[in-house]
């Protein structure tokens, strides 16, 4: 079904105008910018917590002796989680502006790993990856919006090539090492790995954000 629609998908080719306005910069210039650093770690941060905790999460309450039909209303909910915000995340980033939403991303997922620690009863993993979801959709979408603002329309597609090369290689490389985590460490572990990537990216927010303030006020 997916390749039935993107049969008809029709993607516009860059005008002339738009390719020949701003000279085409190094790559390594664009992603010295503190705002393409920020954009592009959140979506690394963001997914790569997201496919962490949700790879383990199965796993785990099986090996907690729950049963199967409950690990998979926890999955079930926390795709539900993931993308039922997309409706209103652009909202909220033109509202509020998207250093806001990729904050609140990271501070619920913070929350997901905390009420995670706490215990191992369904309802625990029921909740943390329902906040799990939500902050990786503000994350992740918030960081795909600010890297638009760091390129010129001649540079599109090399910004956003590495941006997706570095995200999804996080995503892999999340993916493949949550079971070993939990086989080898236990279920704390997979969440005192998620915890340090989360405080980087809050730091890194916080940080561009009073940047920002800066730049304005010396305006």
């Amino acid at each position: 079904v997916a390749m039935m629609l993107q049969a008809f998908l029709d993607i516009p080719l860059p005008k002339s105008g738009e390719m020949d306005g701003e000279p085409e910069r190094p790559l390594r210039v664009i992603a010295r910018q503190p705002v393409f650093l920020v954009a592009v770690l959140s979506g690394m941060i963001g997914y790569g917590t997201m496919s962490l905790l949700m790879t383990a999460t199965p796993l785990a309450m099986v090996g907690y002796q729950h049963i199967f039909d409950d690990a998979a209303m926890v999955i079930q909910w926390h795709v539900v989680a993931m993308f039922l915000p997309s409706f209103f995340t652009g909202g909220l980033i033109a509202r509020l502006g998207v250093l806001r939403v990729i904050m609140a991303g990271v501070v619920l997922n913070l929350g997901a790993v905390g009420l995670a620690a706490t215990g191992v009863a369904v309802w625990n993993f029921w909740l943390a990856l329902m906040l799990v979801g939500v902050g990786w959709n503000f994350m992740f979408i918030g960081g795909s919006s600010l890297l638009t603002t760091t390129y010129h329309p001649s540079e599109r597609a090399k910004v956003q090539a590495t941006n997706d090369f570095l995200v999804f290689g996080t995503v892999a490389t999340a993916s493949l090492s949550s079971g070993h985590l939990l086989y080898t460490f236990g279920w704390q572990s997979v969440l005192m790995t998620a915890l340090p990537a989360l405080v980087l990216a809050l730091t890194a927010v916080a940080w561009l954000g009073l940047r920002s303030r800066r730049v304005l006020a010396e305006a």
